[in-house]
């Protein structure tokens, strides 16, 4: 095998992994650090200053940060730390199996929203067919989900309300102001680590950690939890390096079916290590939502070429993981 081939296997392989086990990895963090608002800083703090280092040591490229673009980026950081925000109690609240269905359910809204608000032309004939197989699964999941409860399910409908709205909207906004790649991720994550203490506040959860700080005799993390909560930090730095590396590596439509792949590892690895997963019907219904999705990706996955220019937003089906904090971040963050 030669050096190139061996390089670009050694990304796909990192970004395979990395993509299949964050969801996984974030349950695991957010089970044992029951703190949805500073765990979400702490990923933001590890994706910033990971970013700041790897521009200073040569590895990257990214903008360099100034208040004027910080204040025009700042619509899009709210959205996205609300969409991690809403992400990240959802997972609190349910198991990464629910996460997954209501992710997969984006396409239906953003179609759905493409056509009403920014009269773009109906979706053909296969895209709507795959957009009810989606649907069908998903209420065939809901319907069986044994562990359903409200609160898990209003934070479900919360995150798929503000991730549409990221995708339909900021996308477009935040292209305007021609960042590269690194440099949004570096917007993106610092301006989410300012927004943070802001949530601490508004959601009570400040009192919570003094609470348990003192309980403990000023530690908050048990080794079990900060185990959990590096692994979940260092994971969401890395799907964006090997997200974006993997992306100039490999065709467009390599990249789409790796991200699919992804998605059925998860299942299998989340069914694999505990008890937090649906139940058998549930699971079908889950791999039946899947399959929708891979229809509506090769019904509308174009390839393009990469650029090297200033990196414009990424469209419904070039996005790195949200699930990533994603990063960019997730865009951290986030395959649909």
């Amino acid at each position: 095998m030669s050096s190139s081939s061996y390089a670009t296997s050694s990304l796909v392989v990192g970004y395979a992994l990395c993509s299949s086990l964050l969801a996984v990895i974030n349950k695991f963090a957010i089970t044992y650090f029951n703190y949805p608002g500073l765990l979400t800083a702490l990923q933001y703090l590890t994706s910033t200053v990971g970013v700041y280092l790897l521009g200073k040591l040569g590895f990257l490229h990214h903008d360099a940060f100034t208040w004027d673009t910080a204040k025009k980026f700042l619509p899009a950081a709210v959205v996205f730390y609300l969409a991690i925000f809403t992400n990240t109690n959802l997972l609190r609240h349910a198991n990464v199996d629910t996460f997954i269905v209501f992710r997969s359910l984006t396409p239906l809204l953003v179609a759905i929203a493409d056509t009403v608000f920014r009269s773009q032309p109906r979706p053909s004939k296969l895209t709507f067919l795959s957009l009810l197989v989606i649907l069908a699964g998903a209420v065939g999941y809901v319907a069986n989900d044994s562990a359903f409860t409200l609160t898990a399910y209003s934070w479900a409908l919360a995150y798929l309300v503000t991730i549409t709205t990221e995708m339909v909207y900021i996308k477009h906004m935040v292209s305007s102001l021609e960042l590269n790649t690194w440099g949004f991720v570096l917007y993106n994550n610092l301006l989410s680590l300012m927004i943070a203490p802001i949530f601490w506040f508004l959601t009570g959860e400040y009192t919570d950690v003094f609470t348990a700080v003192n309980a403990n005799g000023g530690s908050l993390f048990e080794p079990v939890a900060f185990f959990a909560v590096a692994l979940s930090c260092v994971f969401g730095f890395l799907i964006s390096f090997f997200g974006f590396a993997a992306r100039k590596a490999i065709s467009a439509t390599a990249f789409t079916v790796t991200g699919v792949v992804n998605k059925f590892l998860t299942v299998v690895i989340n069914v694999l290590i505990w008890d937090k997963h649906a139940s058998p019907v549930g699971l079908v219904c889950l791999l039946v939502t899947i399959c929708g999705g891979i229809g509506y990706q090769q019904s509308v996955t174009v390839a393009k070429k990469p650029t090297s220019g200033p990196a414009q937003v990424l469209n419904d089906s070039e996005k790195v993981d949200e699930e990533s904090v994603e990063l960019i971040p997730g865009k951290v963050a986030t395959n649909v």
